[in-house]
């Protein structure tokens, strides 16, 4: 069913049965409870009367007869005892106390009554209040003597039997002398009570119920509400509007920290769109120029005659914007492979200084045609990683630095060892970067108006240094100020 795949009505159902169970198991608690205080004060109530009409048993009141001078019957000799209270001979005369009359009788609402029944003279009937229940139940008369009891005529440490028949509810207790009294009373008003104490009970657990699962929806219902939110607003990503963010002041929960999260995501993958749609611009314009001279120039071939010389100059066009896309189309290659994590880099101790030098000793030429002086401060100093790749990325940086100085000017070339880092810094005197264009100096296909713009220049120079960098665990800054120069500093890693 659907209903049980949401969330939801799934966390509704269980609160719901546990709401129940816990309702269920206090409100039959508090029932028995309350039945057990009832039944205890009518059981309190019967047995009083039993012990009354135990005393009376066997201590009866004085008769005229009897001289005062004599002691009580029970305590004579069994040879001297009157014949109705000898052994297997129970009084037939019962004689119950007048003050002791108000406890029996229909003028009460309970309607006590009681009957006294000797069990070794064939259960036979000693005495009965006349107000005896109709369609009372045979008595079972098999009941086990009790033992060691601290009076003639009550068991005070033993709980005694009980019938209930109709809305009726008895006591029976056993004498020692062989008498069983039983004491009952109606029970239709704590009946009622009882029932009344049921309903309003479940009157009471329902609405509870009533409210704990209104509660329960409202909270259940406001917990999940951000991950509608979340929903809402991936779809609208998923349509294309990237700018889209999840409201995380509503989700102020272990869902607000999942909000934070997926809206951080959201904000890097706008950045890596927009990223990725101005390379694919960026590329395209790249493209466009050599693809354009190469076109133009065999068009303008094509259209007429020309002399060898004429051909000659027009392959050489040709061939100068075949080799611009070649070295566009390797670094773009090179970069994605980067990206992709598929650029395989050696892992060998070599010594760093060296790498350093042969880049230096590499742009020597070009340094003296620009009038450029190269000052090195290089400390040995081995790494591991891979030596033709970093050599790269010295030769790019040095090469720069030479393109974009002012003629006799210097380059500062220092390679130390900082807390385990190889720290290189490469410092130029030239036209500097202006701190607008500074953010942006590695990104692809950037170009400065200013100081960073030239002839073959694709800007993918220093993106291709970042990530060759990276790639090695280490990181690359620069700082610059216009008219003064900038500065690169490079750190890596010096491994073991």
């Amino acid at each position: 069913m659907k209903i049980f795949n949401s969330i939801k009505w799934r966390l509704q159902i269980w609160y719901g049965l546990i709401l129940v169970l816990v309702l269920v198991g206090f409100g039959f608690t508090a029932f028995q409870l309350e039945r057990g205080q009832v039944f205890r004060r009518i059981d309190d109530e019967l047995n009083r009367r039993a012990d009354i009409l135990g005393a009376t048993l066997h201590h009866p009141p004085r008769r005229e007869d009897q001289p005062f001078n004599q002691p009580p019957p029970d305590q004579l000799p069994d040879d001297q005892l009157p014949p109705t209270l000898q052994e297997n001979h129970p009084p037939h005369i019962f004689h119950l106390r007048p003050e002791d009359g108000n406890l029996f009788g229909s003028s009460d609402p309970h309607n006590f009554y009681f009957k006294i029944i000797s069990l070794r003279n064939q259960s036979e009937v000693i005495a009965q209040s006349t107000n005896q229940p109709p369609n009372e139940p045979v008595i079972e008369t098999h009941f086990p003597q009790p033992e060691n009891s601290f009076s003639p005529f009550s068991n005070r440490f033993s709980k005694p039997p009980t019938k209930n028949f109709d809305h009726y509810h008895a006591i029976l207790k056993i004498l020692p002398s062989g008498e069983m009294i039983e004491v009952g009373c109606s029970i239709s008003n704590e009946l009622e009570e009882i029932r009344n104490d049921a309903i309003m009970l479940t009157l009471i657990g329902g609405v509870i119920l009533l409210v704990g699962l209104a509660g329960g929806w409202w909270f259940v219902g406001r917990a999940l509400r951000p991950i509608s939110g979340i929903s809402f607003t991936a779809t609208k990503i998923a349509a294309g509007d990237l700018s889209q963010r999840i409201n995380v002041a509503e989700a102020e929960s272990e869902l607000g920290q999942l909000a934070a999260v997926l809206n951080s995501t959201f904000a890097r993958l706008e950045t890596a769109f927009a990223q990725q749609k101005q390379f694919a611009s960026d590329a395209a314009h790249e493209l466009r120029t050599p693809v354009s001279v190469i076109l133009t120039q065999t068009q303008t071939t094509l259209n007429r005659e020309r002399d060898a010389a004429g051909y000659k100059q027009t392959v050489e066009a040709c061939q100068r914007a075949a080799q611009r896309m070649r070295r566009l189309i390797e670094s773009l290659l090179e970069l994605a492979r980067f990206d992709a994590g598929q650029e395989v880099l050696k892992r060998m101790r070599f010594d760093f200084s060296k790498t350093i030098s042969d880049g230096v000793e590499m742009v020597q030429p070009l340094a003296e045609e620009r009038r450029v002086k190269i000052i090195s401060e290089i400390a040995p100093l081995e790494i591991t990683g891979d030596s033709e790749r970093l050599v790269q990325v010295v030769t790019n940086l040095l090469t720069n630095a030479i393109q974009y100085n002012k003629p006799d000017g210097e380059v500062r070339v220092k390679l130390s060892n900082e807390n385990n880092l190889a720290v290189l810094t490469i410092a130029d005197t030239g036209r500097g970067i202006s701190q607008a264009d500074l953010p942006r100096v590695f990104e692809r296909f950037y170009r400065s108006d200013k100081s960073r713009t030239g002839a073959g220049n694709a800007g993918l120079g220093l993106s291709i240094c970042k990530a060759i960098i990276e790639a090695h665990g280490g990181t690359i800054e620069v700082s610059s100020e216009e008219n003064i120069g900038t500065t690169f500093t490079m750190r890596l890693p010096v491994g073991i």
